[in-house]
């Protein structure tokens, strides 16, 4: 589609992936318009956008106020917050504004339904579009499949396996008041408090999208969670974390049919540098095998370089771009896109902007 001018976009909140999206809009995307900005914090409330991402004023001010981010005229919105919503989100695409996330949504179809008829009203009502998008939950879990799936005959299995040690994580809101690292073992399960359950449902959620776009026919989905303690004292940004406290979470989503596993997604998840001698050992990042004809396997692990020397602060920070990157450059085939869900099967081939910059 020929644009006659920028996209207007509202950016919700700015963490660490929203600032991720914020600078690539200011630095590479003439094609987007950052037009307002929701924030939860009082200190960031009235404070130029540009200025709380390290950048010149822009002229678009943040706010803590809802109302003035449904009364903007503006395209899309980029819902960022670390917990979600779904009143807010309702009232965005009530308002007539289309929605990018990457912290939920990932297939509709499987979500409550009553929560689906709730978004479905609100999309008619405003002629307008949501898209989830997130890394894992996410486009490895779900685009990932299907790009290699291209390649196949027929899939007998699909698994997913994430390593990862979160101690350089400075998101400890999630670390410790999400996910219960540092709590004991006995207390942390998929129901335990609000944010496990709901990153149970999104990978419940996943596990069924690939069932129903690769027509696995699965079903049920089974959930387990291992947690292992700390062998030792030691802190992480602030927070002590004891010996015999939650280091280490090893959560496995199951599709089943007939009793036989199709579809796993594995999260082997520590924080303080340890991990189980029991556990299984990929490689750190995201292996994703398919046993099928033929059988293939991939590993994905992000980097800020794998040819220069980089810190660790800006080895973090790539996972972050990963996950606003896959969002930002959705935007355009969202907005296109006709009113209600769209999915990542539901939308074309998402590729980058700027690639090589050669314009």
């Amino acid at each position: 589609m020929t644009r006659t001018r920028p996209i207007r976009v509202i950016q919700w909140a700015t963490g660490g992936v929203g600032t991720e999206m914020v600078t690539t809009i200011l630095d590479h995307r003439p094609d987007i318009q950052l037009v307002g900005a929701r924030v939860y914090s009082q200190a960031k409330h009235g404070v130029d956008i540009g200025r709380i991402v390290g950048r010149d004023q822009i002229g678009v001010t943040a706010t803590i106020d809802t109302a003035e981010i449904l009364a903007l005229d503006a395209d899309l919105v980029l819902y960022a917050p670390s917990f979600t919503d779904l009143d807010d989100v309702c009232a965005l695409l009530a308002s007539g504004k289309n929605v990018a996330t990457p912290s939920f949504l990932f297939h509709p179809r499987r979500i409550p339904e009553a929560d689906r008829r709730r978004l479905q009203e609100a999309c008619e009502q405003g002629g307008a579009t949501i898209h989830g998008s997130g890394l894992n939950p996410g486009n490895l879990s779900g685009v990932l499949p299907l790009a290699l799936s291209g390649m196949s005959r027929t899939i007998d299995q699909v698994t997913l396996q994430e390593r990862a040690d979160w101690t350089l994580w400075e998101s400890t809101e999630i670390t410790f008041d999400g996910m219960w690292f540092g709590r004991p073992p006995d207390e942390v399960t998929p129901s335990a408090n609000g944010y496990l359950s709901f990153l149970t449902k999104l990978f419940v959620e996943q596990t069924w999208f690939i069932s129903d776009t690769l027509n696995a026919e699965i079903d049920d989905v089974s959930v387990s969670l291992e947690c292992v303690p700390a062998t030792k004292d030691f802190e992480m940004f602030g927070h002590v974390v004891r010996a015999g406290s939650t280091a280490g979470q090893r959560w496995n989503f199951r599709g089943h049919r007939n009793g036989k596993t199709l579809i796993e997604f594995e999260t082997l998840w520590t924080i303080g540098g340890e991990y189980p001698g029991h556990w299984p050992k990929p490689l750190d990042g995201w292996t994703l095998t398919i046993e099928g004809d033929p059988s293939m396997r991939t590993h994905f692990f992000p980097l800020a370089s794998f040819s220069r020397d980089a810190s660790i602060e800006e080895h973090v920070k790539a996972g972050l771009i990963t996950v606003a990157m896959q969002v930002v450059n959705a935007i355009p085939a969202v907005c296109d896109a006709p009113a209600g869900f769209a999915t990542m099967a539901d939308l074309p081939l998402i590729r980058s902007y700027t690639g090589f910059g050669n314009r």
